[in-house]
This record gives structure tokens, sequence and C-alpha cells, in this order.
């Protein structure tokens, strides 16, 4: 880690990349995208990005990563999973295609598509008590939900209806929605909070 920037990678396999390089830059770490082991070796921190999970998947083992990654979030990594992100973290699934397997670390049962095709999607103000005032704007694109959470798994937000859908675990963030793409940046900084934790550096001075 170069001072307070901490190294960190965004999977750039599929999926919205450039949105959370944007904002992790913007917070002050080092982003750069991830498509090798050699580079995986190299952050900090991931990002499992959204878009389409069982793709995300097959490609990843197509580049060698399924297993590197899967190792890396065992061991400790910090990684903020967003929408499909948050899919690859759970240790469950439920909607998977044949065959479709997830990084895990999160103690969680989430299902895919919970909320129907991206025509159904939506946006609403979600209360996250971690987080304090204001509420986050979060938008809902083809998501998944968190449908059961294990002793390990702590809920940050839920909908009106109850369930559930952001979630962490020690250094795991997982989800359903996409900060990055509403300029809502306090889960990218809780996130850089674990990276920095991690590695032993406190956070720049404002």
């Amino acid at each position: 880690m170069a001072g307070n920037s901490p190294r960190v990678g965004v999977l750039a396999l599929q999926g919205d990349v450039r949105e959370h390089l944007r904002v992790l830059a913007n917070l002050g770490a080092d982003a750069r995208p991830v498509r090798r082991t050699s580079e995986l070796a190299e952050v900090e921190g991931l990002v499992l990005p959204g878009g389409e999970s069982s793709v995300i998947d097959k490609l990843a083992r197509a580049f060698d990563l399924f297993d590197p990654i899967r190792a890396a979030i065992a061991d400790g990594l910090p990684v903020l999973g967003t929408c499909a992100g948050l899919i690859l973290l759970a240790d469950r699934i439920d909607g998977a295609i044949e065959g479709q397997r997830t990084f895990g670390g999160l103690d969680v049962r989430v299902q895919r598509n919970a909320f129907g095709s991206q025509t159904q999607s939506f946006e609403t103000d979600l209360a996250v008590p971690v987080l304090g005032e204001p509420p986050v704007h979060a938008v809902f694109i083809r998501a998944p939900v968190v449908t059961e959470t294990g002793p390990d798994a702590t809920p940050l937000a839920t909908l009106p209806d109850g369930r559930v859908v952001a979630v962490e675990q020690d250094n795991l963030l997982g989800l359903a929605f996409h900060p990055e793409s509403t300029g809502e940046t306090r889960f990218h900084a809780r996130f850089l909070d674990r990276v920095r934790n991690r590695a032993g550096v406190s956070a720049p001075a404002l």
C-alpha cells in the first residue's frame, strides 16, 4: 500500500467495472481492473461488480481466477459484492443455472433475479443504520435478495417487507443494489476502511 492509497481491484470479466473503478479512485484508492491471477495477487481488496453471476462464474474459471479468488476470500481478503457480486459471495443460492458455483464466504442464501426481469427494475430509499443519515437511494436491476442469513452474517438494510438487501460478515460486504450508479459512496468507503484496517494503515485526514 503506497501511503494511504489501498490497492483495490475490480474483477473485470463482465459487468459494471468502470463505475466501481471511478468511485474507488475518487475515494483515494489505487483502483485497477483484475483479469489475471498476477493482478489479483497485487491487490489488498476486491470488488465483485454487478453483471450476470453465471457468466462471471464461467469466465473466472476460464481465466483460472475462480480458485485463487475463493482462497483469497477464505484468507480474509476484503471484498465488496454488488448485485451479481452478492450472489458470487453467497454460500448458498436459489435459482442457479446448472453447474453454477460461487466464491462463497458470506453465510447467506440468496435468490437470483428475485424481482423479475430488467423491466421490473425499481428504485427506493433504504435506511442503513450503520451509515447514518441520509437514507441510501438504491437501484435494483434484476437484483437478488437475501432469503436466509446464518449466525455469522449481519443484515445492514431491508426492504419494507423485511427482505434483506445488504449484509456484511467480517471483511465481506454484499449488496443487492448498485450504489456505484447513484453517486452513493458510503458503502465503498466502508469497504476501503476494511482494506486499510487489514493492512494496518489509517485513513487519510480530511
